[in-house]
């Protein structure tokens, strides 16, 4: 049964992980495999040199992936005729390669080479279309012009514009990068050819649409806005800093009362210390010499003087501690206390102060020291300035239409080319009145990149400017770009299937070379290699005989 749509779609890249050291564990993706491109960006590789195969390495790689995927055996041999799609004019070195590889790898029965739009213009033709048109094809990374006379293509009047959807996405991303900077990373190309594919448009008149987009209301009207992927990593960052900054704050209340507690119960301790210590001084006052000299050994002390000189240093003492008090109250100041005694342990067995107590005030000391000029001011809370997701939005004017202009106008990115409208009047000059006449009857435009709405009305005022007054002309467009490239070969293969019209068996393979190529309604023109034939060595018959002659008639 022959399938009505594409069993297989993917893209021609695959992309080869270096994997562990010494190259084990390496692991090779192609086309589907591969998920999103942009990751693998820097690993992708593809076979094709704009549109022409170059690594058959890598073409062997998509070629086992295909037969894979399709249920394919390719063990030994692939026993299923292939039709291949090639660049219009074709290298031959590159077509001999790619039949080296099907036929000594694959083992293949027969292949036939076909030109991509010339399958999906002879796929839309109607009974009522001339077999003869101009074909403008643009594709991914390349544009031709390829006039069709009398069903045959016209190799010697094709034309080649280097330009395609490639470009196009990497001048919108461009563009995009310098209007928003800070989304550099997140404007992708994989995006940009999506933004193409579902906002981009061909303007009728280039030069007269930029100055609809300087009105205001025409920009608010027509804007498009595209929203960026974001996460709320930087506003849940700013509440946490606001909560964060909110148990700062708790936590130096806390070591607010903390400390006054620390204070009053160290100015209590001292003051009943210093009450002691006074008490003993008025035994020596009163002449209790024996109770004097008791309570002096009961506090290791062995003379009045040093027993003067405690009480100085405690009265001292509690003097700074009620001034801390009085300040702290009135300035709303917190004051780190030192855990160390300034004074000796006077009554060890009546301390309650636990060594616990002590660590943990320790442990909130640096802290606190940092933090105790923030304490003066009101913390106030940190409110975003901006919406977030409005933020990571693109806003799409002009860059609608600037990026598929390239095509039209080359000179957008700097590339030194003709544009289409150019390059198609440069190929009807190079014909007669009456065969410019009938290729315009039927303009064919195919290929992926000329899905952009406004194409085929900007396409017929080119041709309306070029053309003579009051001339007729038809501009078509296939009815799927992408896909009828593979309808065409389909229709054809299943017509031809029991012909031998346009195929290549192994038989002519081996006895014509791989660069070979039967040609038929859809495929290039074979211009075999003419090897310069070698000029017959001149007659030295005369020269030979002379030398034979007598020595003095020579």
């Amino acid at each position: 049964a022959v399938p009505a749509e594409p069993l297989l779609r993917f893209r021609s890249l695959a992309a080869r992980s270096r994997g562990a050291r010494g190259g084990a564990g390496a692991e090779t993706q192609v086309g589907n495999d591969l998920g999103s491109p942009e990751p693998l960006r820097w690993l992708l590789r593809s076979p094709f040199d704009r549109n022409v195969p170059v690594q058959l390495e890598l073409q062997e790689l998509l070629l086992d992936h295909v037969f894979q995927r399709l249920g394919v055996s390719s063990q030994g041999c692939v026993d299923h005729p292939l039709v291949l799609t090639e660049a219009v004019c074709n290298p031959l070195y590159s077509r001999q390669m790619m039949s080296e590889l099907l036929f000594e790898c694959y083992q293949v029965p027969k292949v036939s080479y076909g030109v991509d739009s010339l399958y999906s213009f002879y796929h839309n033709r109607r009974q009522s279309w001339p077999c003869s048109g101009l074909v403008i094809s643009s594709g991914y990374q390349c544009t031709h012009i390829l006039p069709v006379l009398e069903g045959r293509l016209d190799a010697k009047n094709c034309k080649r514009i280097n330009l395609g959807g490639c470009q196009a996405a990497v001048y919108l991303q461009r563009l995009l990068q310098l209007k928003y900077p800070g989304h550099f990373a997140a404007i992708t190309l994989s995006r940009m050819e999506e933004i193409l594919h579902e906002h981009s448009y061909i303007a009728q008149d280039y030069i007269e649409e930029l100055q609809k987009w300087r009105c205001p209301e025409y920009y608010e009207n027509n804007v498009h806005k595209m929203q960026l992927p974001f996460s709320n990593k930087l506003l849940g960052s700013t509440v946490a800093s606001e909560e964060k900054q909110e148990k700062r704050q708790q936590q130096l209340r806390r070591l607010q009362e903390l400390n006054a507690r620390r204070r009053e119960e160290k100015l209590q301790l001292d003051q009943e210390r210093l009450d002691r210590l006074l008490y003993v001084q008025e035994l020596l006052e009163d002449g209790q010499m024996d109770q004097f000299h008791k309570a002096l050994v009961e506090l290791n002390m062995d003379s009045a003087e040093e027993l003067q000189s405690y009480i100085n240093k405690l009265s001292l003492s509690v003097e700074q501690t009620k001034q801390k008090i009085l300040q702290s109250e009135v300035n709303i100041e917190v004051d780190v206390v030192d855990s160390k005694p300034e004074t000796p342990d006077l009554d060890p067995l009546g301390s309650e102060q636990s060594l616990e107590d002590v660590e943990s005030i320790n442990e909130f000391e640096p802290l606190f020291a940092e933090e105790q000029p923030e304490v003066e001011k009101p913390v106030a809370a940190v409110q975003p300035v901006f919406n977030l997701a409005e933020y990571h939005q693109l806003f799409l004017g002009t860059e609608r239409i600037r990026a598929p202009e390239i095509v039209f106008q080359p000179s957008l990115i700097g590339e030194d080319q003709a544009g289409i409208a150019e390059t198609m009047q440069y190929v009807l000059e190079r014909y007669s009145k009456e065969q410019q006449a009938i290729l315009v009857q039927n303009v064919f435009l195919t290929g992926g990149n000329t899905m952009y709405p406004g194409l085929k009305a900007r396409i017929q005022k080119e041709l309306l400017e070029m053309r003579p007054f009051q001339s007729s002309f038809q501009v078509h467009l296939a009815s799927s770009p992408i896909l009828d490239a593979w309808y065409g070969a389909r229709d054809w293969a299943v017509e031809h299937m029991s012909r031998e019209e346009g195929w290549i068996s192994r038989k002519d393979y081996e006895e014509k070379g791989g660069e070979y190529l039967k040609e038929h309604c859809a495929s290039n023109v074979y211009v075999p290699i003419r090897l310069p034939k070698q000029a017959p060595r001149a007659a030295e018959a005369p020269s030979r005989a002379s030398g034979t002659g007598n020595p003095s008639e020579q």
